[in-house]
């Protein structure tokens, strides 16, 4: 039996750029000869999957996991729209958020996953035909109530961690509301203060020539609303826009929040 050596292995790999464990067995079939390991790798679509990986990654889908308090999110890319609508894509795309709550962080895990899942994702990309592309993915230890939505069947993706709120209908619209309203903070007090004193300052500068004593009033004014644009809780609520989710839940308190939506700058 031929003894194929871990500096044979990264040999081909270093060739051809496919995954360990596809060199390893491209290199068992070809009893060890490298060129004809090659030539294994090109008939199974593995060196024309990693040929792909240059191709532009615009489309692609969001899925989410809860379960024993944790939850994951991912953001996997393709090329094409009509890729990303097939099961055999989106199946793909639930089957990595799953898999990413093994992951034993709390964060972001993308750079681990793709180590983790990259001979699974090479191929994935050789029987789809496109070019994939973990791109984001988060996963958390939940010591509140996580949630999750996927708008346009996993265009948008939204993740959200809460205490005090243990309704379904309750998470579920706040899922929605950030999907459609997509906040920047959370709430007033975790904005940094640099930036709301930047948008004092902006405040101020539109109102030279008022009369002193009405400035600070009006700044005031100008920084609430401010609020009401940005932090989720102060938002005026997607059921009701004359309140806010401060005023529904005044006991709950947001956690944190994830909202990606696909191919979006970072």
């Amino acid at each position: 039996m031929i003894n194929i050596t871990a500096e044979l292995v990264k040999s081909l790999r270093d060739k051809t750029g496919a995954g360990m464990m596809e060199c390893k067995r491209a290199l068992e079939a070809a009893l060890g000869d490298i060129e004809n390991a090659v030539d294994h790798l090109r008939k199974s679509g593995i060196l024309k999957a990693e040929k792909k990986s240059a191709r532009a990654t615009k489309e692609g889908k969001c899925a989410a996991a809860i379960k024993d308090g944790k939850a994951s999110m991912v953001e996997i890319l393709c090329e094409t729209d009509f890729v990303s609508k097939t099961d055999k894509f989106q199946d793909f795309v639930k089957d990595i958020a799953g898999k990413s709550l093994t992951i034993q962080a709390d964060g972001c895990v993308s750079e681990k996953l793709n180590e983790i899942e990259k001979e699974n994702l090479v191929g994935m990309i050789a029987i789809i035909g496109e070019n994939m592309q973990i791109r984001r993915a988060a996963t958390w230890i939940v010591t509140g109530k996580a949630a999750s939505y996927m708008h346009g069947s996993g265009r948008i993706g939204v993740m959200v961690e809460v205490t005090g709120i243990e309704d379904e209908a309750a998470l579920n619209d706040l899922c929605m509301h950030i999907a459609a309203f997509n906040p920047a903070f959370v709430c007033p007090a975790c904005i940094p203060a640099d930036k709301v004193q930047h948008e004092r300052d902006i405040a101020a500068a539109q109102l030279t020539g008022k009369p002193a004593n009405m400035i600070d009033k009006i700044v005031e004014g100008k920084i609430n609303k401010w609020y009401s644009e940005v932090c989720l809780v102060n938002q005026p609520w997607i059921r009701d826009d004359k309140t806010s989710f401060a005023k529904l839940y005044p006991n709950a308190k947001v956690k944190r929040f994830l909202r990606w939506e696909v191919g979006e700058e970072i």
